[in-house]
């Protein structure tokens, strides 16, 4: 069970101005306790070292600061380093880091478990527990940040929501997150270098708009008609591509941000020309930067496979042949099952406590 006590965390340093006021403390205690828990990442009061042990004491008697922690880590053979982070009520939730020749992002999940049942991703098979707290979404951050640190010596320079759970259905957590993450007195980091991915969520995709946010969209497609659409993708049902296409040019037209498509291949059912062609017909509709097309990486729960060297590259040059600015991304740390797709909380040999 989550505690009772106020998360001190879930204080606006206004809130925690009057708290200290009520003490008979200065005021300039609570831009320090809120630089603690934010800028600094305090996990405990008794961290707080520039505080009286007595006020540390008074601290803890009134609030909690629940914080997510390393339940255990996986790295795999191509640099990629799987998380498991464990929550205050005993829930675990994946992250993680994937890093490359010039960029080190942080994959970072949402929800604890997901509600959208998509038939090719392994978390889409498991229950939703709850929302991550935006406090939770943060803590993922900092201590994939820390790990960069330490592993490759490097500061995270990407965030991407695409680890478990539908971002836009945990739509005010995720805002608070990412403007801790982006504040001068959180993390400092450009909203630019943030992309959340959604499996579609039509309305909430133009709240992003009305909020004119400053982060990049993703949405994953996956198949460019609504059958087969339906057919993987439950969530297509009531939210199609034409609403979908609709929804991604609110939001253009509101923010100007950046718009990519995520599009994995599947061997025999969205791999063909045909479908190329479908996906091309919905590049256009809509001012997007980039087609993601991604490797497949199977998992037990599904059937799919993923489509022979020969298929995709004729997919891709049919692609570019039309003018599609498309990237073929190859999976990475699929040995650990941190790859996309495969976030389910699964135990895997080799992982380190």
């Amino acid at each position: 069970m989550k505690s009772t006590t106020p998360n001190i965390r879930h204080l606006s340093l206004e809130e925690l101005t009057n708290y200290f006021e009520q003490l008979g403390e200065k005021k300039f205690r609570a831009k320090q306790v809120y630089e603690w828990v934010w800028s600094k990442q305090a996990h405990s009061f008794e961290a707080m070292t520039n505080l009286s042990k007595e006020l540390r004491s008074k601290l803890a008697e009134h609030f909690v600061l629940p914080a997510l922690n390393v339940e255990t880590t996986q790295y795999s053979a191509d640099g990629t380093i799987k998380s498991r982070f464990k929550t205050v009520d005993n829930h675990m939730v994946e992250g993680v880091l994937i890093p490359t020749e010039s960029r080190y992002t942080a994959c970072v999940s949402s929800q604890i478990g997901c509600s959208l049942s998509c038939k090719f991703c392994a978390t889409g098979y498991m229950d939703r527990k709850r929302n991550l707290d935006y406090d939770e979404i943060y803590d993922e951050v900092v201590l994939i940040n820390q790990q960069t640190e330490r592993v490759y010596n490097k500061k995270l320079s990407n965030i991407v929501f695409m680890g478990m759970g539908e971002p836009l259905l945990n739509y005010k957590n995720v805002l608070k997150a990412i403007e801790r993450i982006t504040a001068p007195d959180g993390l400092g980091m450009s909203p630019r270098r943030i992309t959340v991915s959604t499996a579609g969520v039509a309305k909430m995709i133009k709240q992003l708009g009305d909020d004119k946010v400053r982060f990049n969209l993703a949405l994953s497609l996956h198949a460019a008609n609504d059958v087969k659409r339906n057919e993987i993708m439950p969530i297509n049902e009531s939210n199609n591509i034409k609403a979908l296409i609709e929804a991604l040019n609110y939001f253009y037209k509101e923010t100007g941000n950046e718009i990519t498509f995520e599009y994995i291949l599947f061997q025999n059912f969205n791999d063909t020309l045909q479908d190329a062609d479908e996906l091309i017909k919905i590049f256009r509709q809509v001012p997007a930067d980039l087609v993601n097309i991604i490797e497949y990486n199977p998992i037990d729960a599904a059937k799919f496979l993923k489509p022979d060297e020969d298929t995709v590259e004729k997919f891709m040059n049919h692609l570019a042949k039309h003018r599609v600015n498309a990237r073929l991304r190859r999976s990475r740390g699929k040995d650990i099952d941190a790859a996309c797709g495969q976030l389910a909380n699964k135990d895997t040999i080799g992982a380190e406590a």
